[in-house]
């Protein structure tokens, strides 16, 4: 587990691009058979990658330890959406079939989440987003059809684009969680120009 410390906006303000880089930037998210994970003091979100290829993989124990817990979900919710091919995700023996663009919501207190590829030439790339939890939703696939999409931007700007949002209050109920896919319409290069932050986070 990669850890990263909260870092102050004056202090931010002093640091040149590696510098940067080094407090903000995840370049390493999907490696073959394996998970990804790095914890931001930040929200205490946790991000990162699951590409499955030639064997199944599920967050072990050491986790668990390491985050106080004696297992990864049982004080945390979990989000999930497949930008590779299509997969699998087992949830306490429930197997949900999730697709390119699909994705999966996993409430607080499941015990064993374990990922798989359907077809190991196209294998699954699961990325996710796990957060503190404070109950127990409901597990529940979200597919492209459910989501609710918003389109802003211009061409004149190269910043067309649509956020589908997949976690919020009008698809579903999570604790904190909130996710969202956001697709750049063809010939289009920024997500939003200027960059900016929200003082509300998760």
């Amino acid at each position: 587990m990669d850890v990263r410390q909260s870092i102050h906006s004056a202090h931010a303000k002093t640091l040149d691009t590696q510098g940067l880089r080094n407090e903000f930037l995840v370049e390493k998210v999907f490696v073959a058979d394996e998970y990804t994970m790095v914890y931001s003091h930040i929200d205490r979100i946790i991000v990162g990658g699951i590409m499955p290829i030639t064997k199944t993989v599920s967050v072990g124990g050491e986790v668990g330890k390491q985050l106080g817990v004696s297992y990864f979900l049982e004080r945390r919710e979990l989000g999930v959406i497949n930008i590779g091919g299509a997969g699998t995700i087992t949830v306490d023996g429930q197997c949900y079939e999730i697709g390119h663009r699909d994705a999966l919501y996993v409430g607080k207190g499941a015990k064993e989440v374990v990922f798989a590829s359907i077809d190991t030439g196209t294998p699954a790339k699961f990325y996710y987003n796990c957060a503190p939890a404070h109950t127990t939703y409901p597990t529940k696939k979200v597919t492209p059809d459910e989501v609710s999409p918003v389109t802003l931007g211009d061409n004149l700007t190269s910043n067309r684009r649509t956020i589908n949002k997949y976690f919020v209050p009008d698809v579903l109920e999570t604790c904190q969680l909130s996710m969202g896919l956001t697709e750049l319409a063809p010939g289009n290069l920024w997500n939003t120009m200027p960059c900016h932050t929200h003082e509300r986070r998760m």
